[in-house]
């Protein structure tokens, strides 16, 4: 299992609320997964109205060079919105569900 580990900032978002900012987390684990993995990550794609929610979890799309395609699953740690990603596991596509 992968332990990494980002520091991604937040983003205010309407009615008080305050959101992952999805740029920095997609650069962050795009960085870290590369290095985890030596393969070139091509993108990255999270959600852009991710609320900051402690043991909350969000799911981040990872494309690498040549079409491959995983899912990441980022844990928000804390009211800071430090991520963890707890798992990372190939994309279920309608052929391989």
């Amino acid at each position: 299992m992968l332990t990494l580990v980002a520091l991604v900032g937040t983003a205010g978002a309407g009615c008080g609320e305050t959101v992952i900012d999805s740029a920095k987390a997609e650069a962050a684990l795009e960085q870290n997964v590369e290095q985890a993995t030596d393969r070139k990550v091509s993108t990255v794609d999270c959600p852009s109205d991710v609320e900051v929610d402690a043991g909350a979890t969000f799911e981040c799309t990872v494309s690498y060079a040549g079409g491959e395609r995983e899912v990441a699953t980022l844990e928000i740690r804390n009211s800071d919105a430090d991520v963890s990603v707890t798992d990372l596991r190939p994309e279920r596509t309608a052929e391989n569900k």
